[in-house]
């Protein structure tokens, strides 16, 4: 009887280990893929920041690219501007003189008018 008891005890401690150790496979199986699924989740996103951040780097390349153009596009548009600007004084200069000149010739003019009435006044008398 002793003995039979100290089977069925020792069957029991068996099975007991068996169903423990069953079960310990299924918790390190189960914290496997959990573990799996996590780490692809994290690396999905890693993955998706990666493509971002390269998406970005070629955004800034590109914008100081067009930076950099539209920076000498507003240096030659300023110095056109600076052109016309000198263009329109240099027209007001001639504009001036030009003024000037034809005050002079009318002046001159007026002169010769009074010389010659004052030639044709003394040739008659």
């Amino acid at each position: 009887m002793l003995s039979r008891l100290l089977k069925e005890h020792q069957a029991k401690q068996n099975e007991r280990k068996d169903l423990q150790e069953r079960r310990r496979r299924e918790a390190i199986t189960a914290a496997t893929c959990l573990t799996e699924a996590l780490v692809d989740h994290l690396n999905v996103g890693v993955a998706q920041a990666y493509v971002n951040q390269r998406k970005l780097d070629h955004e800034v390349k590109t914008l100081q690219v067009q930076a950099g153009q539209f920076s000498k596009q507003t240096a030659q548009w300023i110095s056109m501007v600076e052109g016309f600007n000198q263009a329109l004084k240099e027209i007001g200069d001639v504009e001036n003189w030009a003024r000037s000149i034809e005050m002079d010739m009318r002046t001159i003019a007026t002169a010769l008018e009074y010389v010659h009435k004052g030639q044709l006044h003394s040739a008659s008398s």
